[in-house]
């Protein structure tokens, strides 16, 4: 465990007490202030020295309630979002024991109004103060300060890109110092070695990954013996076989422990619930949207001559349907049984498929596709060209969160493992998009995607859905 990570841990604990504080303090002057009260006269006396001496109490239990949400784990503080959903859960907790105090001693607090606010302003002073550290935390990380020092062993795509991503990322908080191809024999005296010269130096390595499921068993032993033995933390990237087995459930018949592998957590209510979500978010983004919508049919409309809507058929797991896009190229290039030109479109297709196809597996990319309006190249670029997506899953046919759908020659020609992503509605967003767009590789996509499948959770999909924007805005590597 690093220091920094012990400090900042250590640190949040009286900055939350204070935040808490400040809420209560800031409630209080706003239902006395001119405004508030000419809006509502009080009709109660609560001197602040009584009432302050109550929301110091009352501040120490919330930091006790806070504790025990789990806001003080240091395993957790890199992720922002699932903080803020704890922040938000341990601050009505609060309320719930503040509203317990009332029904037993009702002259503690004589105003609703000061409660409700103290609420509010305790969820964001918290988040605020916190998101403060955890950028003071990755500016750091910038100079070095609290960065894990990780050795990868592996010779796998995976590995590459943790390199990649560490050399581009340097706020992450993760850098790499060494990589080891395989770890035989030689490759255990050659980063012996390196820890004994990194050691010299005062420097310590804090984990080993393993980045490469192809290693052999032997080889995994001896590094788990090799990071055991040096006290170095242990870790290792789920392949995609990994990843189907992290959730389990275990019943017992006749006396016998059966394990039974889940497919995914949206089975009963999990199901109910993200389609709720997805009903209250996509009516939001539409209405949100909609002069972006409407200027972009415009747009299209002006540019060139044919509907403005493109229906392409897709796959899901419920068999083919039409997901709704901004048409992004000529009319006579479209490709469906909607189109007059289908035939000869999709023979131009599979010419182009050919010549310019940038991907492997069953799913293609064209590049430089000369198919493509103007105005088509710039709503594919920003990704406004999916908008009208928005309606498939208002109507049911797509979820906001969830693999990419693709078309039915591509599915034809998955192998039996890349099935798995047809198990669940596709997304207009999904992890596999927010990690690389269209960049990534198809068995990277099938990994990420069967990752989310088995490990689904509403905050999963909040978090997705505040990382889309940033991805969005990524640069690609085609341009």
């Amino acid at each position: 465990m690093k220091r920094s990570e012990l400090i900042f841990t250590f640190l949040l604990v009286p900055l939350d007490f204070l935040m808490v504080v400040l809420a209560g303090i800031s409630a209080y002057y706003i239902r006395f202030s001119e405004f508030t009260t000419g809006i509502r006269p009080v009709i109660f006396s609560l001197p602040f020295s009584s009432y302050f001496k109550v929301v110091l109490l009352i501040s120490f239990l919330w930091v006790i309630i806070f504790a025990l949400s789990g806001l003080y784990n240091i395993k957790d503080a890199r992720r922002l979002v699932k903080e803020f959903y704890r922040i938000v859960l341990a601050c009505s907790t609060g309320l719930m024991l503040i509203v317990i105090l009332i029904f037993v001693r009702r002259e503690l607090f004589d105003s609703r109004f000061i409660v409700l606010a103290g609420w509010i302003l305790a969820i964001f002073y918290v988040s605020f103060s916190r998101a403060l550290i955890r950028g003071l935390q990755r500016t750091l990380f910038s100079f070095g300060i609290g960065v894990h020092k990780i050795v990868l062993v592996g010779n796998s795509q995976t590995t590459d890109t943790l390199v990649r991503e560490s050399f581009r990322n340097k706020k992450s908080g993760y850098e790499i110092v060494k990589r080891l191809r395989n770890f035989n024999i030689e490759a255990v005296e050659e980063l012996a070695e390196f820890l004994k010269t990194c050691r010299e130096r005062g420097e310590e390595i804090d984990e080993i990954i393993q980045s490469d499921p192809n290693l052999t068993k032997g080889e995994i032993l001896r590094l788990f013996d090799f990071a055991d033995e040096h006290h170095i933390t242990f870790r290792y990237a789920a392949d995609l076989l990994g990843t189907k087995v992290l959730k389990t459930e275990v019943v017992e018949i006749a006396g016998i422990p059966i394990v039974e592998v889940k497919k995914t957590p949206l089975e009963g209510w999990g199901r109910i619930i993200k389609r709720i979500f997805d009903i209250i978010f996509s009516l939001f983004f539409i209405i949100v949207f909609s002069p972006i919508l409407i200027i972009t049919a415009l747009a299209i409309k002006l540019e060139s001559r044919g509907p403005v809507i493109y229906k392409n058929e897709r796959v899901s797991k419920n068999g083919v349907f039409k997901v709704f896009k901004f048409r992004s190229m000529s009319i006579q290039y479209c490709v469906g049984e909607d189109y007059a030109n289908s035939e000869r479109a999709v023979k131009f297709e599979k010419e182009l498929i050919e010549k310019q196809n940038t991907k492997d597996g069953p799913v293609y990319k064209i590049a430089a596709d000369p198919r493509i309006t103007k105005v088509g190249r710039f709503i594919r670029r920003w990704s406004l060209d999916e908008l009208p997506q928005f309606f498939n899953v208002l109507f049911g046919s797509m979820s906001l969160i969830g693999p990419r759908p693709h078309q039915p020659r591509e599915v034809a020609k998955y192998e039996r493992h890349h099935k798995k992503v047809l198990s669940i509605k596709p997304g207009i967003t999904g992890l596999a998009q927010i990690s690389g767009r269209s960049d990534l590789s198809f068995e990277d996509e099938v990994k990420l995607d069967t990752y989310y499948i088995e490990n689904w959770s509403l905050l999963f999909d909040l978090s997705i859905l505040l990382r889309t924007p940033l991805a969005i805005l990524r640069p690609r590597k085609a341009e």
